[in-house]
């Protein structure tokens, strides 16, 4: 378990109306850490924000946490 994970995974259940439902997977695929985040149906809007601005801020939180554990990381977000 990464560091990235535990932030995508920290933060989504703070933002989640029920933390319980968030389900975060990590993967490599083509020499990057995959990080997968499913949350409960119409809760995903809450994590994406207005205009991804959330989304986007997330992502880079990973990123940078990725990097301190020397890995290229990118955050995918599935809906249920």
């Amino acid at each position: 378990m990464s560091r990235a994970r535990d932030v995508v995974e920290i933060v989504a259940k703070a933002l989640a109306v029920r933390p319980d439902a968030v389900e975060v997977t990590e993967s490599e695929r083509r020499g990057q850490n995959v990080i997968e985040l499913t949350m409960a149906p119409g809760e995903l809007g809450r994590v994406i924000g207005r205009q991804g601005r959330t989304a986007t801020a997330l992502r880079s939180l990973a990123s940078a946490a990725g990097e301190l554990d020397g890995l290229r990381t990118v955050v995918d977000f599935r809906d249920e």
